[in-house]
């Protein structure tokens, strides 16, 4: 058994040449701070990844030291296995309410708007079969057909009750939450105004492949440059790139996290309406958006959706364009995507 992983999308060239920045100056949290164009930076092992956040300001090594500290509050409080935490003491909770943070109970309501809109495609509840799949963990496993038919039942959002008055949540006994496919995007977001309210305007937020981009590149009048990360390849070798402003990129993908068994490779995604891996022809699937708590949402929903139903969805979005690689090397885009998609690898291809 094997597991892999792979960061899933690469902000170029900054992300993979940037160096660190400090000065001995006093450090300021002023509006319109002048834009460098050599960014201070902080690299940490945070939310089972590596985080890098990058800041396009002088003297923003305090401002730094704050947000990593915000990650790692928000890390606890969201853990699914650390005691204490507000999710562990919801999933133990035996069906009682439990008071949590604000900050959880907003992120667990906007989970339970993208469960809604999808249609169940992505569920916060999904908890009972990913705890039984572990992937991604040392104790990934192929669980039985009867576990995991014994699990679907404990899988339904519906059943997550929120009080607004209390800052309660209260799940059926033997459900599951698992905020991992939203949770990311979220604390990102958070980052984000975190910065802005320190007067940052120009810097890039990366957790492990969640990015969020603040303003438009120092280097390059046309943006940042967004590498989309070839499914076939090793980290860095990507099959084209996009030009952004202002904006969140989010990628899921069978090459993120998987595992092989007797010869069969089993990767991430699961379907709840199922437990299983989603079987389809994506294999990687990067989604565009302004928040990238929506976006961390809609990337796994896309990914179940599959491409024609996806790019249906995206073309219908205000404010979402989308990426689709499928797995004999086809490039599908949405609509906004066209123009402005540059492909770089010459084994793949448009798709019509």
């Amino acid at each position: 058994m094997k597991l892999k992983y792979f960061l899933l999308i690469l902000v170029l060239p900054i992300l993979l040449i940037g160096c660190a920045k400090t000065t001995s100056k006093d450090e300021t949290t002023a509006t319109n701070l002048p834009i460098v164009k050599t960014p201070t930076e902080r690299n940490e092992p945070l939310l089972h990844t590596v985080v890098q956040i990058s800041i396009y300001h002088d003297n923003q090594k305090k401002v730094l030291d704050e947000a990593i500290d915000y990650i790692k509050e928000m890390e606890r409080l969201l853990s699914t296995n650390e005691e204490g935490s507000d999710v562990y003491r919801i999933n133990h909770a035996k069906g009682e309410p439990t008071k949590v943070d604000d900050r959880t109970f907003e992120l667990i309501k906007q989970a339970l708007e993208m469960s809604k809109e999808s249609e169940g495609k992505f569920d916060v509840s999904i908890g009972a079969v990913t705890n039984l799949w572990q992937i991604g963990s040392e104790n990934a496993r192929v669980p039985s057909d009867e576990e995991i038919k014994q699990a679907l039942p404990m899988i339904n959002y519906h059943d997550i009750v929120l009080n607004d008055s209390d800052k309660t949540v209260q799940i059926k006994e033997g459900m599951t939450l698992e905020l991992g496919g939203i949770s990311k995007g979220y604390i990102a977001d958070r980052v984000k105004e975190f910065l802005a309210s320190k007067g940052v305007t120009t810097a890039i937020i990366n957790l492990g492949g969640n990015v969020v981009v603040m303003g438009t590149s120092p280097n390059n009048a046309k943006g940042w440059k967004v590498g989309i990360q070839d499914p076939d390849k090793a980290r860095g070798v990507t099959v084209g790139s996009v030009y952004q402003e202002d904006s969140s990129i989010v990628t899921s993908g069978i090459y993120e996290r998987y595992l092989e068994e007797n010869g069969k490779r089993y990767h991430h995604i699961l379907d709840p309406k199922t437990g299983y891996p989603i079987e389809n022809q994506i294999s990687g699937v990067t989604v565009f958006t302004k928040t990238s708590t929506q976006g961390d949402g809609l990337s796994t929903s896309l990914f179940l959706l599959g491409i024609d139903k996806g790019l249906e969805l995206v073309n219908q979005t205000d404010g979402v364009e989308a990426v689709f690689i499928d797995k004999d090397h086809g490039i599908h885009l949405s609509d906004g995507l066209r123009e402005s998609f540059e492909l770089t690898h010459g084994d793949y291809y448009i798709a019509k």
